[in-house]
């Protein structure tokens, strides 16, 4: 899952926010994912990597890489065809805005430049 967000001024704290998150998501599904040695001796569930890795937005040319990676991922991956195809993208809604036009990225064509987020 990759996701920006913007947190109030005056809270900076990744940790914390995404604990609760993911804390209030598995109180939601049913248990039975599979689950390494150490995840259940370390009393975790299998549904989230350990880690997470946060970057704080530079800027717009920043943004705009950052939200092209996002949009571009299940194309890159295979898992769609064009970047509007992936139902829980906010790729449609940001054609809607004019961010991009509905066939950025789509067709099996090339893919965009895209700089990788850090």
């Amino acid at each position: 899952m990759h996701w920006m967000w913007t947190l109030p001024a005056d809270d900076a704290n990744y940790s914390a926010r995404w604990r609760d998150i993911k804390k209030e998501f598995l109180k939601r599904i049913p248990r039975g994912e599979f689950r390494s040695v150490a995840q259940v001796r370390r009393g975790e569930r299998g549904v989230w990597q350990r880690r997470f890795w946060e970057h704080t937005i530079r800027d717009d040319r920043d943004y705009a890489a950052h939200l092209d990676y996002i949009h571009f991922n299940p194309v890159k991956h295979g898992l769609v065809q064009d970047a509007g195809d992936w139902a829980l993208s906010s790729f449609r809604r940001c054609v809607e805005r004019g961010y991009y036009p509905a066939d950025w990225a789509g067709g099996g064509g090339e893919a965009p430049e895209i700089d990788e987020p850090i």
